[in-house]
């Protein structure tokens, strides 16, 4: 079992950068999980941002976020990130990090085991 926590939601303007950051509590086993990141408009359904591998060495994004943002992982830090650059309003919901049991990354939400309680990230036009 594995919990997760975000960290590094804030409020910037369109164009500006942030870097998220989930921290595991599972220690040695965090490298036994793929990881991903979702995120919620208001209104919303949840949807897919991005994913890892348990190595770091394959990832995959969604369409919308693919070129500005860029996830990676430090698994002696236990800790996964997701670095957002060039942000649009669009962009604007609360952030969900969540660890999947396994190596092989995925955009399901359904596969996730553990989910953190999320990060708000607001864009001003």
């Amino acid at each position: 079992q594995v919990q997760v926590a975000e960290s590094g939601g804030g409020l910037v303007q369109a164009g500006d950068s942030l870097r998220l950051s989930c921290a595991a509590s599972s220690g040695r086993t965090f490298r036994n999980y793929a990881m991903g990141w979702f995120r919620q408009a208001a209104g919303k359904e949840r949807e897919f941002v991005a994913t890892i591998s348990w190595s770091g060495g394959s990832t995959y994004y969604a369409d919308s976020v693919k070129g500005r943002f860029t996830i990676s992982r430090d698994n002696a830090k236990n800790t996964l990130y997701l670095q957002m650059n060039s942000l649009k309003p669009e962009d604007t919901a609360v952030y969900y990090c969540a660890a999947k049991t396994g190596p092989f990354y995925s955009w399901r939400l359904n596969d996730y085991d553990y989910w953190g309680q999320g990060t708000q990230v607001t864009v001003s036009s």
